[in-house]
């Protein structure tokens, strides 16, 4: 089931030259980095790619969405940690992804950390993109 925000409160603009062998800049000049294929992927490596830049902007939004769903359950993840991996690998004619998140939040106990993840990924605009889509599993782990 596809659902549309409201309103749309901000647009995010990039552009990509090259491919993964190019330059990817977004329409403010804040993000301009050099594109190269990772080397276990047979190229020459060296500099970002879709697949890091991807696991970053997702590491974010779920620290977003954790910090709303922790502060609803009155739990502080102000030091927490999300790590996102990212994997690329031969799907059929092309290529698939899959997402592994890991959250640390220092102090609470694996249980809660995992009860917070979760509800985070309910949250999460990324999860919502990507759920049904890309294989996403998160693990509450130690801080």
């Amino acid at each position: 089931m596809t659902q549309t925000p409201s309103k749309i409160v901000y647009t995010a603009r990039a552009s990509a030259t090259g491919g993964r062998q190019g330059r990817s800049t977004s329409d403010d000049g804040l993000v301009d980095v050099a594109l190269a294929t990772p080397k276990e992927m047979g190229g020459p490596g060296g500099a970002t790619n879709p697949e890091q830049l991807f696991a970053a902007g997702y590491a974010a939004c779920f620290q977003g969405a954790m910090g709303l769903a922790a502060k609803k359950a009155g739990v502080d993840t102000s030091t927490s940690t999300v790590t996102a991996e990212v994997g690329i690998g031969p799907e059929g004619q092309s290529y698939g992804l899959t997402v592994d998140l890991k959250v640390a939040i220092p102090g609470v106990d694996l249980a809660t950390a995992q009860e917070l993840a979760d509800a985070a990924h309910q949250l999460c605009p990324y999860s919502k993109a990507t759920r049904g889509n890309v294989p996403v599993t998160v693990t509450a782990v130690e801080a």
